[in-house]
Formats: C-alpha cells, sequence, structure tokens
C-alpha cells in the first residue's frame, strides 16, 4: 500500500535569485512537498522507522534552501535528489518551490516551478 505525505507551504528565506541583488538581499520562498510513500509496514508497526520522518524532510529542504542558487529550478532539483537520497521509502516526489514577489517590476504573488520525479 502507498500513499502520499504532504508537507505544505514551508516558508524559508533564502538567497535564490539570477540577480546580485537577489542572492544579496534574499527573499521569501513557500515549498510544498507531496511524497508518495509505502506505509504498510507503519500501518501495521505504528513505528516511525517504518515511515518517513517529516522533521527529518523539513531538515533536508532547509539545508537544500540554504544552499544559493541562481535558478529555483536548480534548488527544486537538488531537493528532490537529497530526499531520494535520505529517505530509500520514498518512491516519488512531488514539488512546487515558489518565489514570492519576484523582482521583475510586475505586479505578481510569486514565480512557482513544480517538478515530478
Amino acid at each position: 500500500m502507498t500513499t502520499q505525505i504532504e508537507l505544505k507551504s514551508m516558508k524559508f528565506y533564502a538567497y535564490h535569485g539570477v540577480g546580485s541583488q537577489e542572492r544579496q538581499v534574499g527573499n521569501l520562498f513557500i515549498v510544498d512537498l507531496l511524497l508518495t510513500v509505502n506505509v504498510i509496514q507503519a500501518i501495521e508497526s505504528d513505528s516511525l522507522d517504518d515511515t518517513v520522518n517529516y522533521a527529518e524532510v523539513y531538515d533536508v529542504v532547509k539545508s537544500e534552501m540554504e544552499q544559493p542558487s541562481k535558478l529555483i529550478e536548480h534548488v527544486a532539483g537538488r531537493i528532490v535528489k537529497a530526499l531520494k537520497i535520505h529517505f530509500p521509502k520514498i518512491e516519488h516526489v512531488q514539488i512546487k518551490l515558489a518565489k514570492l514577489n519576484p523582482p521583475f517590476g510586475g505586479d505578481i504573488q510569486s514565480a512557482a516551478v513544480l517538478l515530478n520525479d
């Protein structure tokens, strides 16, 4: 049995962007994750060892968000790779990484990338 574990609206202040000012001043980013995980053992055992620890997932995302990049596509890809390495129980990752108020002179709430592995 597989299920999906959702971590929604994780907020990070980070330094991603093509412009040098974006990498100096930073911006607020929102990360949403949808993880497909086989949880049949956890359903039976009631043990954290048999599923994915949300706090540890958050720590992996935070660590990747702390590494400045020019493109949010690059950051999202790094997060997916790191999650798959750290948590072999994860079968599939869907990530949405949004930069709030991107600095390009338009009235826009966010710019986001959605990746599915």
